[in-house]
């Protein structure tokens, strides 16, 4: 895939997965380096740690690039839920999932790791 594609591709497999959960907002921050780039993506929806923790299992699969690409053309309509998620752990180098204050922040990870995504926030709904 080429690297808009490969973008492309990410971003829309992460709004799907967020958008199933019917957030309020959504917030996405893509990151280009040269030697990598961050998604940080931020929504409204406050999950339980089971949910969390699956989440983070899901997104750190082992690296199998080769697969990602091979199914990658099944995204989008056939997937969802954990089998979305696990085709985009495939994927990255490193996801971090937390519980931000009014909802979740996902960050993910190819390439570089120097980027600081506390920089970003949800926006505050009341202003």
């Amino acid at each position: 895939m080429k690297t808009k594609e490969y973008i492309m591709h990410l971003l829309a497999e992460m709004s799907n997965y967020i958008l199933d959960a019917k957030p309020m907002r959504m917030v996405i921050s893509l990151h280009q380096e040269p030697d990598g780039l961050h998604l940080s993506v931020m929504d409204s929806t406050v999950r339980k740690d089971s949910e969390l923790e699956a989440i983070t299992r899901a997104l750190n699969t082992t690296a199998r690039p080769e697969m990602a690409e091979y199914y990658g053309h099944m995204a989008g309509n056939d997937l969802v839920g954990s089998a979305r998620l696990n085709l985009i752990g495939w994927q990255v180098k490193k996801a971090d999932v937390e519980r931000i204050e009014g909802g979740t922040k996902i960050d993910l990870w190819l390439g570089s790791e120097r980027f600081d995504s506390a920089k970003f926030s949800l926006p505050d709904e009341t202003a």
